[in-house]
Order: C-alpha cells, then sequence, then structure tokens
C-alpha cells in the first residue's frame, strides 16, 4: 500500500510524535516508501534546525508541484469549491499513485476526493 503524507504527519515526526516515527519506520521497514510533496514541505519548514524533520524527510519521496499539474490542481479546486492549493496537490498527487492519504485534520482532504471520480482513501493520524 502507497501512502502520502499531509503537512500533519510532518509536524507530528518534527516535534518527534512516538507513533508517527513508529508507523513511519514500519513502513520503511517493509519496503513502502512514502510520499509527500514539496509544498507540504514548504508548509512545515521553518529553520534549518528542524533535525527531526529532515530525518523524517530522508525516508520520504517529495513529489514537486509540476507544471503539467497546475490545471488538474486548478480544476479540483473550482469542482470543490476551495481555495487550497497545498491540499488539492495532495490529493491529485495521491490519486495519480493510487495512495492512501495519511492526514492530521482530514476533513478539506476528503472533501476534494470527494470531487474526484474515484475517491481517494484518507486516513487521520
Amino acid at each position: 500500500m502507497s501512502i502520502v503524507y499531509d503537512a500533519g504527519v510532518l509536524v507530528a515526526a518534527d516535534r518527534d510524535d512516538r507513533r508517527t516515527w513508529a508507523d513511519h519506520r514500519i513502513r520503511l521497514e517493509e519496503g513502502v516508501i512514502p510520499t509527500t510533496t514539496a509544498p507540504v514541505v514548504a508548509q512545515v519548514s521553518r529553520s534549518a534546525r528542524q533535525a527531526q524533520l529532515t530525518r523524517f524527510l530522508r525516508g520520504c519521496e517529495i513529489v514537486a508541484f509540476s507544471p503539467e499539474q497546475a490545471h488538474e490542481v486548478g480544476s479540483l479546486l473550482g469542482k470543490a469549491g476551495t481555495s487550497d492549493v497545498v491540499d488539492a496537490h495532495l490529493v491529485v498527487t495521491a490519486a495519480k499513485t493510487r495512495s492512501t492519504l495519511l492526514a492530521g485534520d482530514p476533513d478539506d482532504l476528503v472533501h476534494l476526493s470527494n470531487q474526484l471520480p474515484t475517491r481517494v482513501p484518507i486516513r487521520q493520524i
């Protein structure tokens, strides 16, 4: 099972949340490389001193926001009547990779996912 992390997961890792780290380690041991997006990393990164965040991200694939995705993300926002580009990009990324999205606050992500032909599975941390 592929997994995509939202900002809430990265914040929990940065705060050294034991459960988040344990779940992450299990995924890595099972050969599952979690994904997150560059915009999510930008939301959470505040200092070069965030050693826990840096260490956590070493085990993740970080997906860029490509120009090809801009229209798809914008279209999803239009359908949902919302404006959070970072959340929409996460949902688009999870949909393309057929991944489960792991989120700290899933409500907005669920709303975006509901606009897709095939919904993205979303779990709360």
